[in-house]
């Protein structure tokens, strides 16, 4: 067969969407080296208040019927001196969640706790709104924020307020712990993403100087540093990486500190997930659209920028990874029947496969693992299916981030917490029985099994020609991903059922 121009132009597209992705896959190295160049600096307590500074923990919930007693009796727990701490509940529940709520708070200040709840009877700004409600009526000079399904320790304000004691620093992150990281699979998947994201990557902005962001929860903020960036807005659904941005441009430093762990809940089932990544992801790109232009024309150092330029846009790679996923059977047509006796092309295609499926994720994630003291297998063991997981849910946040860069502002919507203490499944099941996600039944999930009965059929099609053996493995990941996902999200009512009855 001749090599015609549409061969040339598919070929161009696929080794642009794949030289794309390795320069994201090149960043995840970037913050590899940049963590243990810069290991060595990391946060030291120069000094102590004499006095402990008064805090308001700020409580936002909507909906948080299995969690809210939880959270609110944990802050309660928190060490610190009774006349220097104030809790703040932002209710905005239109469930029974602010009778619960109602009741454990007017428990607790017959106990003597200095605790309000304020109830919003509308949703107006969402979390944003309902935090900039109540820094209107907040005492503290500090604010700390835990949402709903974290545990508040009783170390939590004695960790971290002292480093408040250098007046350049505006907010304190604590590292994310998880109840049920043993739940499942999906579980433990999103539990080594997560520790990826504190481990590598706070820690080699933080220690780098680079710019890191607030995650939303389990952090300390100064009261000033919220008031000088603009306060709590509402126009992104990351309200945390907006105000991360706006206030560090302003010239307030951030801490992370990766030894203060606090517990909370990761999302049990498929479709909560994808809630949560839809949000994250079209959030991430209206916050890009927003800040990026302004951080470009800063006067910050390049490498700052550069690490600002890739943490923004980074939500552009599940487009890539979508359109690269329908390229591959193309791709291997090509090498089929045009490059059928070329060994260039035949190892351009399967280094194609290795670079998508290895180039960043092994060292990211393993190095991740490796430096919260798990062993070798323990580290390597869940790689197949946090690459699989991330291809699957490509689909899901491809739409987030499309969504974000030229969609219209959509509601907050919530991540379903269970109340899940132990490693077990019996009472996350207890609680989807009466209070799982809802799922219309639209297009995305068959979408998303077309793409895995597409990428079954390009296995099926290598295995019995016995081709490109060396990206079997991979394209195995591919179809799992997909099929793993879509079929997680349209069972997932009848399984419900079934576990019910």
């Amino acid at each position: 067969m001749e090599f015609s121009l549409f061969h040339y132009g598919l070929l161009s597209v696929y080794l642009a969407v794949l030289l794309l992705i390795c320069f994201y896959g090149l960043h995840r190295y970037s913050l590899v080296y940049l963590y243990y160049k810069y290991r060595q600096n990391r946060p030291r307590l120069e000094a102590c208040f004499r006095r402990h500074p008064r805090v308001t923990i700020q409580l936002p919930m909507f909906n948080e019927r299995f969690v809210a007693r939880r959270v609110i009796e944990g802050a309660c727990t928190i060490d610190y001196p009774a006349d220097r701490l104030q809790i703040q509940v932002l209710d905005d529940s239109t469930d029974d969640t602010t009778a619960i709520a109602r009741q454990t708070v007017t428990r607790l200040q017959d106990r003597g706790f200095d605790i309000v709840m304020l109830h919003r009877d509308h949703r107006g700004g969402y979390k944003a709104g309902a935090l900039q409600e109540g820094l209107k009526s907040a005492t503290g000079e500090y604010i700390g924020i835990f949402d709903a399904d974290f545990i508040p320790t009783p170390n939590s304000l004695k960790d971290t307020i002292h480093f408040f004691t250098d007046p350049q620093v505006g907010m304190v992150q604590m590292r994310w712990g998880h109840v049920n990281r043993n739940q499942s699979l999906l579980t433990k998947a999103q539990a080594v993403l997560l520790d990826g994201h504190f481990v590598m990557e706070h820690g080699a902005r933080n220690r780098s100087g680079r710019f890191m962001s607030f995650n939303g929860t389990a952090g300390i903020w100064r009261k000033s540093c919220v008031e000088s960036a603009g306060g709590w807005q509402h126009d992104t659904l990351t309200e945390d990486l907006d105000l991360s941005y706006r206030a560090q441009l302003q010239g307030w430093k951030f801490l992370f500190l990766p030894t203060t762990e606090v517990p909370a809940e990761l999302p049990p089932e498929i479709t909560a997930f994808k809630a949560q990544q839809y949000r994250w992801t079209k959030g991430g790109a209206q916050t890009c659209k927003k800040l990026l232009p302004t951080i470009l024309k800063s006067q910050l150092r390049w490498p700052v920028k550069l690490e600002a330029f890739w943490h923004l846009t980074s939500t552009v790679v599940y487009p890539l990874v979508l359109l690269l996923t329908i390229l591959l059977f193309p791709a291997l047509y090509l090498k089929l029947h045009v490059f059928h006796d070329n060994m260039t092309s035949r190892l351009l295609f399967n280094f194609s496969l290795l670079v998508l499926a290895t180039f960043s994720a092994s060292s990211f994630y393993i190095c991740s693992q490796r430096e919260l003291q798990r062993s070798w297998w323990q580290s390597i063991k869940y790689l197949p299916a946090i690459m699989s997981l991330g291809i699957g849910i490509s689909i899901n946040n491809t739409r987030g981030t499309l969504s974000g860069f030229f969609g219209k502002p959509s509601e907050f919507v919530r991540t379903p917490k269970y109340g899940i203490e132990a490693s077990t499944n019996t009472e996350a099941l207890k609680a989807a029985r009466g209070y799982s996600v809802k799922f219309d039944f639209k297009l995305q999930p068959w979408i998303e099994l077309a793409m895995g009965l597409y990428m079954s059929a390009s296995l099926v099609a290598c295995i019995g020609l016995d081709l490109i053996s060396f990206g079997i493995p991979f394209l195995f990941l591919f179809a799992a991903g997909y099929l793993y996902v879509s079929l997680s999200t349209l069972l997932g009512p009848w399984w419900r059922r079934r576990l019910a009855r």
